[in-house]
């Protein structure tokens, strides 16, 4: 299980670490994409296939499934902690998500985001200003 808020830095080749706690779940490999919200994804390898699965049985005839699609696997790449449990961002992935230098890395249960850490406080102060709507919202899901 992931879970947790952190701050890191990018290092200057683009280098992020990654919290001690999550990195036992990243041994046997972890793919870094595009996310949603302006963010990165990291799945570890199992989760990624379970994703991978359900993104290739959707229509090919719709193009918002199309376009769902390539956001996600063609903006993929595999990725593997370094000795000093950093992974390596890819540059058009840092452009992607407007990371600068101060990142947060967010544990979300079954994936890793990586956010640039201002980007994530305007997020977190617009949702938990909205947070009773939101709330309403997932009662009518039955959450």
């Amino acid at each position: 299980m992931l879970l947790g808020e952190y701050q890191h830095n990018l290092d200057s080749k683009g280098r992020v670490a990654i919290p001690a706690k999550f990195r036992e779940k990243l041994t046997g490999g972890a793919i870094i994409t595009r996310g949603l919200d302006s963010c990165l994804f990291v799945f570890t390898a199992k989760e990624w296939q379970i994703l991978a699965e359900k993104l290739v049985a959707l229509p090919l005839a719709r193009a918002d499934s199309r376009a769902f699609s390539r956001l996600m696997l063609a903006g993929a790449m595999d990725v593997e902690l370094d000795s000093q449990g950093r992974i390596l961002v890819p540059d058009y992935l840092r452009k992607y998500a407007g990371l600068k230098r101060a990142v947060v890395v967010a544990g979300l249960y079954n994936r890793i985001e990586i956010w640039d850490s201002e980007v994530w406080r305007l997020y977190k102060q617009k949702t938990e200003g909205a947070s009773e709507e939101i709330a309403e919202k997932l009662g009518e899901l039955g959450i």
